[in-house]
């Protein structure tokens, strides 16, 4: 099953529901993902918790008025069967630059435009508007 895959569903099914909280299993990519998250503003805040010796992440979504979240969107663009990697260059802007494109790179994970501005290509994980 692809884990990455899986926070996104579970964002999405947070956000059509208007929930505030979004729980899903740890790992240390999701964390990484979170953190773009948080620092690009998606989310009002993430943290890694520990219920019975199982470790967890738990996410805060962002709504403006209560109704509408900040994420209106999340595609995933590498998948387990089909790996997409691009040099700096052409790493893609994303809904004419209103969106953001989470880039794995040899120095980590970052957004594309970090990832441009390094001069680092790297596989694309996913779009965010």
């Amino acid at each position: 099953m692809d884990l990455i895959s899986d926070m996104f569903v579970r964002i999405n099914n947070a956000i059509k529901a208007q929930k505030e909280l979004v729980d899903l299993p740890h790992s240390r990519i999701k964390e990484g993902i979170a953190q773009i998250l948080l620092t690009e503003g998606y989310i009002s805040k993430y943290e890694a918790l520990t219920k019975m010796n199982k470790k967890y992440l738990r996410m805060v979504l962002k709504y403006v008025d209560r109704k509408k979240n900040i994420i209106s969107g999340i595609k995933k663009i590498s998948t387990p069967g089909r790996k997409i990697y691009v040099g700096y260059k052409s790493i893609p802007s994303v809904q004419s630059g209103f969106g953001t494109a989470i880039v794995t790179t040899s120095k980590g994970l970052m957004t594309g435009e970090e990832a441009k501005a390094k001069k680092l290509g790297g596989e694309v994980l996913c779009y965010i508007w």
